[in-house]
Parts: structure tokens; sequence; C-alpha cells
């Protein structure tokens, strides 16, 4: 009878664990497809990240840069963050690891954000490039305006230039 109660306990206290695991579905994991929704709400994130050379400043746009917007301001995820050197730049060499999140706000003139344009590093995502980046484009809004099955095409061309860094750009276009 003892027995019986006590894996009856064990049996209930599992089933409630398996139970509260499988409902906490808010934070997506790298396994996760994304959508723009998703999108959208990283890039609205910015507590744990860290400013490209420790700076929020917003950098002027060069001509370097295939985006409209006349400023920028880079951010590295904590994962991202570790491919940053002392001064915060992006290291030599440097491959982003797995999780990796880097978003750079475009920004008008008048200081207002007009979109963000995302690097995830998630190979297992649908929308990954053959290096693993998610390309996620999005207005101010929330909207898309690249698509997220398009794998980066519209912006590696660019990403793709002498200098980049697993594709990324910011000790090219802002040294």
């Amino acid at each position: 009878m003892k027995k019986q109660i006590a894996l009856s306990i064990a049996l209930i206290v599992f089933v409630s664990l398996l139970n509260a695991c499988q409902m906490n579905t808010t934070t997506p994991t790298n396994t996760d497809a994304l959508t723009i929704p998703k999108i959208f709400e990283i890039a609205k994130q910015t507590s744990g990240y860290t400013w490209y050379k420790k700076s929020d400043a917003y950098l002027p746009k060069n001509g370097v840069s295939g985006h409209i917007e006349v400023f920028q301001r880079t951010r590295y995820d904590a994962t991202a963050a570790t491919q940053l050197d002392a001064n915060g730049k992006v290291k030599a060499g440097a491959v982003f690891p797995e999780g990796s999140t880097i978003v750079k706000e475009l920004v008008n003139s008048d200081r207002s954000i007009s979109g963000y344009a995302l690097m995830l590093k998630r190979k297992a995502d649908p929308s990954a490039d053959a290096d693993g980046w998610v390309w996620g484009y999005v207005t101010a809004a929330g909207a898309e305006r690249h698509p997220l099955s398009s794998k980066g095409n519209g912006c590696i061309a660019c990403h793709s230039i002498s200098g980049h860094i697993d594709r990324t750009l910011m000790n090219v276009s802002n040294p």
C-alpha cells in the first residue's frame, strides 16, 4: 500500500512537471522558427545588450551601408558580445556562436527609429542562410520590410564585402 501511494505521488509530481514545461512557450528557443512578431519583440529589447564600441551614440551612415536611414546604432546580446574586443568592436576573425543576436536600429535624421535590421545565428531555423544567420528586417511598427524566407537575399551581397567578419560590417562601415 505504501509503495502504491509513493508511486502515485511520484507519478503526479512527474506529470505536473511535464505539463509545466510544456506550458512555458513564451521564450523562443534556437529551434523554434522565427516569425516577424518574434523578430519585432527581439528588436525592441535593449536590456542585456552591449552597444557597438560600448556606446549608444547614433553613428552616421556612410557609403558602405545599404540602408537608407541617416543614422544607425548596433547592439549585441550577451552571446554575440563574446565576440567583441575590449573596445566593443568585433574581434578580427570572429565567428559568432549559435544563439547570437545582433540588432541594428535604423534611425531617421530626426532621431526617430525607422526600423530594425537583425541577424540571429540559428542554424536549425528554416529561414537560416548557409552560414546559420536568420536575417530579420522590420519597421518601427513591426511590419515586415524583407521576408524571413529570403534567407538574407538582398542583404548578403553587401554583407559579403571585403573586411566583413562573419557577415557583420560594423568594423568596416564604422571604424
